[in-house]
């Protein structure tokens, strides 16, 4: 009896990814992304067709069109999510306004991105969506506006990376401010992650951001027992003046990671960084226009640094 042909066996993918529409820079980031033999990737031509396929399949994640809107799309989500209701989903548009990315959190979007946006920020999200698991529970909009928003996160670092490409969206801030901001906001958020919440997913944090005519603010409270400076040797707030890297030391002798400079950074970024007594909880305040917005004519109102 002559032998059976070798057949070479292929491994049936069991993953399955859908993006929206035909975007060649997208869909070649998630073919170097996605494991060959573990995910398969198929397209659908537009948010009908997306919500069609996925009557009869569940598709592990989603990337909508940037062609599409924000709105257009957090409509698929409400829709997709009563018939699969563990949809993880990206949002990829033209243009966002904190309107739809609220929106978009409320209806647990897995993330939210608006052109023009970083193609490496996209690739860490996407790689995000496909290891995370019960990621669906780790942000919470207690309530919102879209001036003043107030969550709970999970204590983990994808969730944190979540939250910041979240309000990243949202802030409607010029320039550098946003940037200094933004670079602070995650300084503090993954310090109280790590530190206060030592990173246990069964533990959140709280976040409050509020938007004024003339300030942004951005309080976190962590649900660790706090500190003083006398009690963080490893962080270079604490170094005396005469030896301004003596927190290298400490670190490395712990085996702790680089680093240690969040709190200094953060100063030097916005205008106040203020904490509790119990040093569990510190907002940030970052003034966008000094200037008194006052008639010249009008002497009824002293000039003031803190107007808003």
């Amino acid at each position: 009896m002559s032998a059976l042909p070798n057949i070479e066996s292929r491994p049936v993918p069991v993953r399955v990814a859908l993006l929206v529409g035909r975007d060649a820079l997208i869909e070649e980031q998630l073919h170097d992304i996605l494991e060959p033999g573990v995910w398969a990737l198929q397209h659908a031509t537009d948010n009908a067709a997306a919500l069609a396929m996925a009557r009869g399949k569940n598709f592990d994640l989603v990337l909508t069109s940037e062609k599409t809107s924000g709105r257009e799309d957090i409509e698929l989500l409400r829709k997709l999510r009563r018939i699969r209701p563990h949809t993880r989903l990206i949002i990829l548009a033209e243009e966002s306004t904190p309107s739809d990315v609220i929106a978009s959190m409320r209806e647990h979007a897995f993330s939210y991105f608006s052109k023009p946006f970083s193609a490496c920020a996209l690739a860490v999200m996407i790689r995000h969506a496909i290891e995370e698991p019960c990621w669906d529970d780790g942000i919470d909009v207690v309530s919102a506006t879209s001036e003043w928003i107030r969550i709970y996160a999970r204590c983990d670092l994808k969730t944190a990376d979540r939250v910041l490409q979240f309000f990243d969206e949202i802030a409607d801030l010029p320039n550098p401010e946003k940037s200094a901001v933004g670079m602070a906001f995650r300084e503090m958020l993954t310090n109280a992650i790590e530190h206060g919440g030592r990173l246990d997913p069964n533990q959140q944090v709280e976040i409050s951001y509020l938007r004024a005519r003339h300030m942004v603010t951005c309080r976190i409270s962590d649900p660790g027992e706090g500190f003083t400076l006398d009690e963080i040797p490893h962080a270079a707030i604490a170094n005396p003046a005469d030896d301004p890297i003596r927190h290298f030391a400490y670190r490395d002798a712990r085996g702790m990671r680089p680093g240690g400079f969040g709190v200094l950074l953060t100063q030097r970024l916005i205008d106040e960084l203020v904490y509790n007594e119990q040093g569990n909880e510190v907002t940030l305040v970052k003034y966008l226009d000094l200037e008194p917005r006052v008639s010249q004519s009008s002497n009824l109102l002293p000039p003031t640094n803190a107007e808003g």
